[in-house]
């Protein structure tokens, strides 16, 4: 396989665990509502 394509989902993965550790943040910050407010934020964006 390309070892660019390796590379890049790779990172893919690192973003899609990063992703999931910053959304826990959040949650525990605003509890059930960080599901209503990531959503407004991506509609937005």
């Amino acid at each position: 396989m390309d070892p660019k394509a390796l590379e890049l989902a790779k990172r893919i993965v690192e973003l899609d665990l990063q992703r999931d550790a910053v959304f826990e943040q959040l949650i525990c910050l605003i509890g059930d509502r960080a599901y209503e407010v990531l959503r407004t934020i991506q509609n937005h964006v």
